[in-house]
């Protein structure tokens, strides 16, 4: 008998120490620090760039801000929109306008995030569905106006990618896109380093049954209508609304 408040006490501690755990965990995704921007495809003008008329790479969204307004268009949110090889070309699908200007990458077992399994691709139809699927199950058709491939996935069927871990010291600037449940996508992009599973779990938190990573610390968003212009930077693919 003597020894059951010590028990008590024993599971008193430990049911306390659970909920400062999930306290923690939550107070965490609620603060951490992004840049985040919603948009509807069906209603919002989004397109995917590389290079200009004359051939020559955007590079970043200066250049690409500068050409619009020669065409009398508005540049509202760019956001970098995967990987690259150093000559700044998409690694991996990119389709632009219908036209696949870099073939799909379906090696398993290369070196670097692009590769870890199941990595996935982000595409927009011609009538303006979006869609985040594993690079495994894309299949192509003639409706995709719009593809970029990237990896990892972050959040697959409502679940966080496998092989991420809690607490992982792997920290970077990470930025990414989701679709909502109300069929908008969600881009977001850390302000501060982040790891993986955090990350993941932020777009799992606003109810993101697909997302997909698309890069690491050259990663860069102008959202002007929150005071976030990031117009330098040395890339490949840009993701941008224009009006």
């Amino acid at each position: 008998m003597k020894k059951i408040p010590g028990i008590l006490l024993i599971l008193s501690a430990t049911f306390i120490s659970f909920l400062t755990i999930k306290s923690s965990e939550k107070t965490y995704i609620e603060e951490l620090q992004l840049v985040t921007y919603e948009i509807n495809p069906k209603n919002q003008k989004l397109q995917f760039f590389w290079k200009n008329k004359r051939d020559k790479n955007y590079k970043n969204f200066q250049n690409l801000k500068s050409e619009l307004q020669n065409e009398g268009k508005r540049l509202v949110f760019a956001m970098n929109g995967g990987m690259y090889f150093k000559d700044l070309s998409p690694q991996g699908l990119y389709i632009e306008s219908g036209i696949i200007k870099s073939d799909i990458d379906t090696v398993q077992n290369g070196y670097g995030n692009f590769y870890l399994q199941p990595n996935g691709v982000f595409y927009l139809t011609k009538n303006r569905e979006p869609v985040i699927c594993t690079t495994k199950s894309y299949r192509y058709n003639q409706k995709i106006e719009y593809a970029t491939q990237s990896g990892p996935m972050l959040v697959i069927d409502g679940k966080i990618h496998p092989k991420f871990t809690i607490g992982s010291p792997n920290v970077h600037i990470r930025n990414g896109v989701g679709i909502l449940p109300n069929g908008n996508l969600l881009f977001a992009m850390s302000k501060e380093k982040v790891n993986f599973y955090d990350f993941a779990n932020y777009f799992k938190k606003k109810g993101c049954k697909k997302a997909l990573y698309l890069d690491g610390f050259v990663s860069r968003t102008y959202l002007p209508s929150v005071n976030w212009k990031q117009l330098d930077g040395n890339f490949g693919v840009i993701i941008a609304e224009i009006k």
